[in-house]
C-alpha cells in the first residue's frame, strides 16, 4: 500500500516523539511491505515564529493531500506567559481543526495490567476499564461567536453556540460506535443549566429511537467527573461537547498511570489527524525524556482508522504493550532504570521486526 504521512511535529517535545512514531511506522511499512512518503509541515508556535501563522496555508495543503497527519504538541512558554499575546500556538490547533472539518475526536481510556500499581486509583477500581470519550471538536465554547473583552478590560466574555445539524453528525458516530462495542451510549451535558446542553439532551433522545439497540444514558458532567474517578467501568462510549470533553479527557487520562500513554484520532471532513493527548511538556524538549507511547499509539490509530489496516495496528499496540511488561520505559513510568525516549523508539521498532 503506497501511503502518504504529513508529519506536523509542533513544539517542544514534539519533534522528539514524531520521530520514534516514524521509527515505529518504518518497521511496520517493511514488515507489510507498505510505501510510505513523509512530508513536514508547521504548527504551532514554531509556525509563528517562522511563517507568522500557527497554521499557514501551505500546512493546510499540506494536510489535505496526505492520506492521514501525525501531529505531535503545540505551546510555548513565550506565549503561555504572555496573556495579551494576539497570536498563540493553540490558534494553530483550532484553526487545523476547523479547516480540516475534525468534528470529532476519538479518545480510547484503557489500561495496560503491567501499570495498573501506576495509576493513582486503586486497582479494583481500574483493572479492565476501557471505554472511549467521542468528543465534538469544532464547536461549542471553544468557537463560539462573539467573543471578546470591554473596553475598560474589566469584563470578558466567550459564547458557546451548536447546532442541531452539529449535534446529530457527532452523536450519530457515537451511536455507531456504541453498536459496535456493547452496545451502550452515555451523553455528557449540562442540562440543567445551560440551553445548549438541553439541544443536547432534546436532540439524543429524538436520535435514540433510530437506535433502539443501543442503550442509551444521560449525565451531567459534574456527576460524569466523580463517576471516573469512583466507578470507571460503568462506562463504555461517552460523547460530548468540546470543553467538557477536553476537560473529562484529560481527567480519564490518569486512570491509566500516565498522561504520556493515550492516543487520539480526530476525524471528520478531510484527512484524520492522530496525536497523543499530552501537551508540549517544554521543560522536557531537546532532553531525551519524553515518554514517546501515546505517539506511537496514535500511529497504532491510524493504521486502524485510517487506513483500515487492523494486523498492522494490533502489532504496533503489542510491541507497546510488551515494552511496558518489560520495563523498556521512560522516566514518568520506570522507578529505576528508565530509558530514553529514543531507546523506547528503538525497542517498539525492533520488537516490530522481529515478531
Amino acid at each position: 500500500m503506497n501511503i502518504r504521512i504529513a508529519l506536523l511535529s509542533g513544539d517542544g517535545i514534539g519533534p522528539e516523539i514524531i520521530s520514534q512514531a516514524v521509527k515505529v511506522v518504518e518497521a511496520i511499512a517493511g514488515k507489510f511491505n507498505h510505501k510510505i512518503r513523509y512530508e513536514k509541515g508547521l504548527v504551532g508556535a514554531i509556525a509563528i515564529d517562522k511563517a507568522g501563522n500557527p497554521f499557514p496555508d501551505e500546512t493546510f495543503e499540506l494536510c489535505k493531500r496526505s492520506d492521514a497527519v501525525l501531529f505531535g504538541a503545540i505551546g510555548d512558554p513565550k506565549y503561555d506567559m504572555d496573556p495579551k499575546a494576539f497570536i498563540r500556538p493553540e490558534q494553530g490547533l483550532l484553526a487545523m481543526r476547523k479547516k480540516l472539518g475534525l468534528f470529532a475526536n476519538i479518545r480510547p481510556v484503557f489500561t495496560f495490567p503491567s501499570l495498573i500499581e501506576k495509576s493513582p486509583l486503586k486497582p479494583e477500581i481500574i483493572d479492565g476499564v476501557d471505554f472511549i470519550v467521542i468528543r465534538e471538536l469544532t464547536g461549542g465554547i471553544y468557537f463560539g461567536e462573539p467573543r471578546g473583552r470591554s473596553e475598560d478590560g474589566n469584563v470578558a466574555f466567550d459564547t458557546c453556540i451548536y447546532t442541531r445539524e452539529e449535534i446529530e453528525r457527532i452523536l450519530h458516530l457515537a451511536f455507531q460506535y456504541a453498536k459496535k462495542r456493547s452496545g451502550k451510549l452515555t451523553v455528557v451535558d449540562k442540562a440543567n443549566v445551560l440551553a445548549s446542553s438541553r439541544l443536547w439532551r432534546e436532540t439524543a433522545q429524538k436520535m435514540g429511537k433510530e437506535y433502539p439497540d443501543v442503550d442509551l444514558d444521560f449525565m451531567f458532567v459534574d456527576n460524569a467527573a466523580m463517576q471516573i474517578i469512583q466507578n470507571p467501568k460503568r462506562f463504555d462510549v461517552m460523547v460530548t461537547e468540546n470543553m467538557f470533553g477536553d476537560i473529562l479527557t484529560d481527567e480519564a487520562s490518569v486512570i491509566c498511570g500516565s498522561l504520556g500513554l493515550l492516543p487520539s484520532a480526530s476525524i471528520g471532513k478531510l484527512t484524520s489527524v492522530f496525536e497523543p493527548i499530552h501537551g508540549s511538556y517544554p521543560q522536557a524538549a531537546g532532553k531525551n525524556i519524553a515518554n514517546p507511547l501515546g505517539t506511537i499509539l496514535s500511529a497504532s490509530l491510524m493504521f486502524n482508522y485510517a487506513f483500515k489496516l487492523k494486523d498492522e495496528a494490533s502489532l504496533i499496540y503489542l510491541a507497546v504493550e510488551q515494552s511496558l511488561k518489560q520495563g523498556i520505559v521512560t522516566e514518568d513510568i520506570a522507578n529505576d532504570n528508565p530509558k530514553t525516549t529514543s531507546k523506547v523508539g528503538d525497542w517498539i521498532a525492533n520488537y516490530i521486526e522481529s515478531n
